[in-house]
């Protein structure tokens, strides 16, 4: 595989951990402070199952998809069905995520890990949060014929990207978001154009309609690729204030015999990954920025090492990120 399909791969795996992002929740009907919002969100998520039907913007493009969302005893399940463009399918638990490829007749399993976008973990650290993003209510709208308040939350300087949310008056839960830049254009967006709460959600809704035989399973949540945590050599020496590492890894990957380091940094909001790699022929290695929707990546090469740099913060973060990423052994 090429450095190019490589990075192209770690995007796309990137972009799968976004959209697999629990949709999270708010409300009341007297406006409430936006910060109370955001506590009953964060609680809606982990307690209603729901069914829906929702749109998926970003740069022009538009894709539909179904999810169902059941809260039990093991955590939270989920299936969510492309509707429109090419066909998938993504089974996810606490243990895994399980995508579909029909069109390519392949299946890509990969570890459920805890998710990066951190709205449904604010409650813990509004008050940190709030030093470096404004929280605001806007007012109130419609989604999908269901009454919400609007959030708005605004940087407090051009090294993130703001968001607007509608938090729907009665479940406390998201039902439409924007990622909006520095001038208030939106990014990515992402609204419900059906949804329904139930108390139950029989186990048959979970299950794939795709059963995978015959299918080419790529299944990287095999232990045959070990995590060393904190078993790391770089670090980024730059970084927003607020920004602080959340998590750093090596780990064995099946496209290079030599091991990625994944570095983590985020603001209890936004958060970018850092990825280093030994690159023994730089022949093909593309460096410089490249961007999909809000997701905006660069890399560039050190003495032998390829550096990537990739998160939902503008062109700029990311370049200053991997352009200051350090050896420190």
């Amino acid at each position: 595989m090429s450095h190019k399909g490589i990075r192209y791969n770690l995007l796309s795996r990137f972009l799968l951990l976004l959209i697999l992002v629990p949709v999270s929740s708010f409300a009341t009907d007297q406006m409430p402070p936006a910060q109370q919002l955001i506590r009953q969100m964060s609680e809606a998520n982990h307690k209603l199952n729901y069914e829906g039907v929702f749109i998926y913007r970003r740069q022009g493009k538009m894709d539909t998809m179904r999810i169902i969302h059941k809260v039990g005893e093991n955590g939270i399940h989920e299936r969510i069905v492309s509707l429109t463009g090419f066909a998938r399918e993504v089974i996810r638990d606490k243990n895994s995520v399980t995508c579909f490829l029909p069109d390519d007749e392949s299946v890509m399993v990969e570890k459920s890990t805890p998710r990066q976008f951190k709205i449904s973990q604010l409650p813990e650290q509004i008050n940190k949060v709030s030093e470096y993003y404004t929280f605001s209510i806007a007012g109130q709208d419609r989604v999908a014929n269901r009454p919400t308040w609007v959030v708005d939350i605004v940087p407090k300087d051009d090294y993130r990207y703001g968001y607007q949310l509608w938090i729907d008056l009665e479940s406390k839960l998201l039902l439409k978001s924007e990622l909006k830049n520095k001038k208030g254009v939106p990014l990515e967006q992402f609204f419900f154009a059906k949804f329904q709460i139930f108390d139950e959600i029989p186990d048959e809704w979970l299950k794939p309609e795709i059963s995978g035989v015959g299918y080419t399973w790529h299944d990287n949540s095999s232990e045959d690729f070990p995590v060393h945590k904190g078993d790391v050599s770089w670090k980024a020496t730059w970084m927003p204030d607020g920004f602080v590492m959340s998590d750093q890894e090596k780990q064995s990957v099946e496209e290079s015999q030599m091991p990625v380091e994944h570095l983590m940094y985020s603001d209890g909001l936004a958060t970018v990954s850092v990825f280093v790699e030994k690159i023994d022929k730089p022949v093909n290695v593309v460096t410089g920025p490249s961007s999909m929707g809000g997701v905006n990546t660069f890399s560039t090469m050190t003495d032998s090492y390829l550096i990537t740099a990739i998160g939902e913060v503008p062109r700029d973060t990311v370049m200053l990120f991997a352009k200051s990423v350090v050896s420190i052994k």
